[in-house]
């Protein structure tokens, strides 16, 4: 994605502008969540917000990228100030990737259901815009459901496991970044991660996109 700056850099505008939309949905529903369970941190933090650029990390960022996988700025939560710890950082975890599949799949009606609005070449132009934010929702929605830490589906995968085994899990947190930097890594020209991920994402965009895919 980098190298269209050079080759083509209408074409990376749209792809960076469909970034930052999908990470900023996806940090912003964790941060509307907290504040929904009842912790302030997020809104306190300046995280209750849709500007893009409270939410970038930059290391998140530029692996998106360069690979198309990536992460935004954690959002800040404090465990004491949730009524059901466990459970709830589970659903705040989740409300992330809920968010960019549910983003998804609006702007995958629009695009097959056009109205007016859509009609003609500005019509063409916007749905040509609009892929690239459903390709990258889907990819930072499945990648960051990943049972590993710092991932979201780390802290999924604890709101769901006995009381006797949550211990044992949370231990393998100091492990997830480091497991994760290996699955990233390229092997034999492609990465662990990607070959276990991108058969979901394709086929979620199959059914999303009309033609072919765009990764």
């Amino acid at each position: 994605m980098l190298t269209e700056l050079f080759t083509n850099p209408f074409s990376f505008l749209v792809w960076f502008l469909a970034l930052l939309v999908a990470i900023t949905v996806h940090e912003f529903s964790h941060a509307a969540a907290a504040d929904r369970l009842g912790d302030p941190t997020p809104r306190l933090a300046g995280r209750l917000t849709l500007n893009p650029f409270a939410h970038l990390d930059p290391l998140g960022t530029l692996m998106l990228l360069l690979v198309r996988f990536g992460w935004g700025k954690p959002v800040p939560i404090d465990p004491f100030n949730l009524k059901n710890p466990r459970r709830d950082a589970a659903l705040i975890s989740l409300a992330g990737p809920a968010s960019n599949l549910i983003l998804a799949m609006v702007l995958s009606f629009l695009i097959r259901f056009p109205f007016f609005p859509f009609i003609g070449l500005v019509g063409y132009l916007f749905i040509e815009v609009l892929k690239p934010i459903i390709v990258l929702s889907v990819i930072l929605a499945i990648f960051n459901l990943l049972p590993i830490h710092p991932l979201d589906g780390f802290k999924i995968v604890a709101g769901f496991l006995r009381d006797d085994l949550v211990n044992q899990w949370e231990e393998l947190a100091g492990l997830g970044p480091f497991f994760l930097l290996f699955l990233i890594l390229p092997f034999f020209g492609g990465s662990i991660i990607g070959n276990i991920i991108s058969p979901i994402i394709s086929f979620i965009l199959r059914i999303l996109l009309p033609g072919p895919s765009l990764i």
